[in-house]
């Protein structure tokens, strides 16, 4: 019997936040120590953060990175640890993993297949290593093997597939497979979206039992750089067994995850196995790396986490969201949010996220540390529960002009003293007439509904924008912008108005999901949040901007369409690419209630909207992305400012009647 221990490190990096992620770094590599691990793997590129971007080009990055790099390797007696760097080889830069162990470098593995979809930009900035190909990195006089690397420690094999080189149908594991790997580490940067987390799962599974393998998963966790949320999850796995699993939305900066595992039980697997190809060439040879050193004495059981079931899609939300606001309040170094409340359903589910990220975060860490985390702020260290910390860090504002009703002003208010925010009330009335009136004197007529009315609209949300700013300015706070997805696909929001804010935390989100999770944290709550009862005023409206007059009985679904509609409208034409045409014959499969001539209308509409307000999602605060479907132009959902609007394509459309 060959018995290891493997552990994952799990962390909280910010990028270029270089003493930061070092310290956190070495924590874990302690923590490892403490229980007796002796081989760490750590996430990709933890050493700079994953989220750089452009700086990743920066020749002083390189080069901090290599100095902290030196600093890291007093840590690491008697246990292997690989760590994540950016390495600059002749003209090009590798997403790099460094083997070190016993305080010794012993070789470099390049990345092989760069993740280039949906937000990842990584051939922006990396090159993708050949696969079995060697060479040498040079630094302080001395050199070390780099590529495609093979280590033997203690004579265990172990090989890398670095995060998306698992994810391609030719990963480099099948290649180790046939030179007999023992255990394969992959460190990732792999950023929530719903569900996500059952496919890594699978591939880990998966590579384990083909391979016949140990396989141990390292990610990061929390809100990294600022859009991407990252939900932990380390997995360990052996033979096609999940033999540990991490937390995952951990709010912690350092989480571990260890597991012991059999050698020679895996290498006797592998040898039943006659159908796995074998390489004995002297080939393997050049790939193959002598670790120097052997690993400590393990004297202990391992702290094994047992898998935990599939969580829900509402509680993956609620988790995700929680721990990007905590990360980004925190990393920001704001002093907590303000929120202009409308009482409708998009800034009550963001009052509603920022009580989950207190509730959470409290249960996670303990009260304790989640006051330590943000004891810059003022009172916090004081607050003794959760309504006290929400007093301290949420500040909820209704503004009201002739339009509004008591209806929505009640949810708002409940809303906000509900979660336990502070509650502000200003009436902004008399400075829209004043700007009315100014306009009007200008331009030598009245204004009117039926000739001015997007105008007299916009006016009312953008009169809003500057108290709410200056309140958030006098807090020291973070301006949340409510809109979601389905209003940013159609442009429904006034810029300068609804959509002022540094952030916003539900444009990833469509309208039609944000309302049945509304529902379910008003009576049963969600991932531990306790239920929201004030929610029921909210949930019992028809969601509207209230804009108009009452006589209108604007609804938001009345200037639009129905949401799931709109939704499913979005979804066809822009993650799938479909024509208006192509739209129109899957819709009434779907939508059989109603007519064609409606969904025509509504299919017109929301071409039309889509390409005129592409400009407005160039301007949206940052968001955080929770799926697949993300139209935030900066890194998901490219389309042009300009453009001929599929004006030939609605066209081609049957005619109206």
């Amino acid at each position: 019997m060959k018995r290891l221990r493997l552990g994952a490190g799990i962390l909280n990096q910010t990028p270029l936040d270089w003493d930061g992620n070092a310290q956190r770094i070495i924590s874990a590599i302690r923590r490892a120590r403490e229980r007796h691990v002796q081989i760490l793997c750590l996430p990709e590129l933890c050493i700079t953060g994953y989220g750089c971007e452009d700086m990743f080009l920066a020749p002083h990055v390189w080069k901090t990175s290599w100095d902290m790099l030196q600093s890291l390797l007093p840590e690491t007696d008697g246990m292997l640890v690989s760590v994540g760097l950016p390495l600059f080889v002749t003209n090009g830069v590798y997403n790099a993993v460094c083997v070190i162990s016993d305080r010794r470098i012993h070789g470099f593995v390049a990345k092989q297949h760069l993740a280039g979809d949906g937000l990842h930009y990584e051939p922006r900035w990396f090159r993708a290593w050949p696969s079995e190909t060697r060479s040498e990195y040079s630094g302080d006089g001395q050199s070390w093997p780099l590529g495609d690397l093979l280590f033997d420690y203690d004579g265990v094999r172990i090989g890398f597939e670095i995060c998306e080189d698992a994810w391609v149908a030719g990963r480099p594991g099948n290649r180790m497979a046939e030179c007999g790997v023992d255990i394969i580490l992959n460190p990732s940067a792999s950023h929530f979206a719903f569900g996500k987390h059952e496919i890594r799962k699978r591939f880990v599974l998966e590579g384990s039992r083909s391979f016949g393998v140990s396989y141990v998963y390292a990610n990061l966790c929390g809100n990294e750089a600022g859009r991407a949320i990252y939900d932990g999850g380390a997995l360990i796995a052996a033979g096609g067994d999940l033999i540990a699993a991490g937390p995952r939305f951990g709010f912690a900066d350092v989480q571990l995850t260890t597991a012991d595992i059999d050698v020679e039980l895996s290498r006797g697997r592998r040898a039943a196995v006659h159908s796995m190809p074998v390489d004995v060439s002297d080939r393997i040879l050049d790939r193959l790396v002598l670790v120097d050193g052997s690993p400590q004495p393990i004297r202990s059981a391992a702290e094994v986490h047992k898998d935990v079931p599939a969580i829900a899609r509402f509680e993956e939300f609620t988790q995700a969201i929680a721990l990007a606001l905590f990360d980004y309040l925190r990393k920001s170094r704001s002093h907590g949010f303000v929120i202009s409340m409308s009482g409708g359903a998009d800034s009550s589910a963001c009052a509603v996220l920022i009580r989950s990220m207190v509730e959470l975060g409290v249960a996670d860490l303990g009260r304790d540390t989640f006051r330590e985390q943000l004891n810059y702020i003022p009172g916090v260290s004081k607050a003794n529960s959760a309504d006290a910390l929400m007093g301290i860090l949420f500040a909820g504002v209704y503004q009201s002009t002739r339009n509004s009703s008591q209806v929505t002003r009640n949810a708002a208010e409940a809303v906000t003293k509900g979660v336990g925010g502070t509650w502000f009330q200003i009436d902004v009335d008399t400075i829209v007439q004043q700007y009315t009136q100014a306009i009007e004197s200008a331009i030598g007529r009245p204004l009117s509904w039926q000739s001015d009315d997007i105008a007299l609209q916009n006016i009312q949300a953008r009169t809003r924008s500057p108290g709410v700013w200056l309140l958030t300015n006098l807090r020291n706070a973070l301006l949340l912008s409510t809109s979601n997805r389905s209003e940013a696909a159609v442009g429904y929001a006034t810029m300068d108005g609804d959509t002022s804010g540094g952030l916003s935390p539900i444009a990833g989100i469509d309208k039609a999901f944000l309302r049945e999770w509304l529902k379910q944290l008003e009576t049963q709550g969600s991932a531990g949040v306790a239920p929201v009862a004030a929610l029921k005023l909210v949930n019992e409206q028809q969601p509207t901007a209230e804009l108009r007059p009452a006589e209108f009985e604007q609804t938001d679904e009345g200037d639009l369409m129905p949401y799931p509609l709109l939704d499913h409208i979005e979804r066809l034409a822009i993650r799938d690419k479909l024509s208006p045409g192509e739209i129109l014959e899957l819709l009434p499969q779907r939508f059989p209630q109603y007519s064609q001539q409606q969904l025509l209308l509504w299919i017109r509409r929301f071409f039309t909207l889509w390409s005129r307000n592409q400009w407005k999602r160039e301007r949206y605060a940052p968001s955080f992305h929770v799926d697949d479907k993300n139209l935030d132009p900066k890194t998901w959902c490219r389309f042009p400012i300009l453009s001929g609007g599929f004006q030939r394509e609605l066209r081609q459309l049957p005619p109206s009647s």
